[in-house]
């Protein structure tokens, strides 16, 4: 039997709406879809670049957890309530997938919190399961 464990960040939203921030699934790691929010303090900034930031921070402390790297990330899928707020975020997104190459996709969509201005959600696969 596969193991099947849920990972949670602590987040008030993971309570509140009843996910969890990441699942492992045997060698298969599923991120749920992460914003900027900072879940120690659930501040957010309004600057999009450094909500892409903490994103990523956030992402990589759920595939630590998981026992990945962004190394092991082969799909990112991006939420942005605005598509001009993209770009700017694209050298950050570049340090932590440019080498990787995941398969991505980029979607306008609104978001749960009109704070929010980016939500990023990573499929990993784990080299050792």
């Amino acid at each position: 039997m596969t193991e099947r464990r849920a990972i949670l960040s602590g987040s008030v939203f993971e309570e509140q709406i009843g996910y969890a921030r990441a699942v492992v699934d045997g060698d298969q790691v599923y991120v749920s879809g992460t914003t900027g929010f900072d879940y120690a303090t659930m501040t957010i900034s309004g600057d999009v670049v450094e909500q892409a930031e903490q994103c990523l921070r956030n992402i990589g402390t759920a595939l630590t957890a998981a026992g990945c790297t962004f190394a092991d990330v082969v799909r990112v899928r991006y939420l942005l309530p605005d598509r001009a707020d993209f770009e700017p975020c694209w050298p950050v997104l570049r340090r932590c997938f440019g080498e990787v190459r995941p398969a991505a996709t980029m979607m306008v969509a609104g978001l749960a919190d009109p704070r929010m201005r980016i939500e990023i959600e990573v499929d990993a696969r784990r080299r050792t399961a």
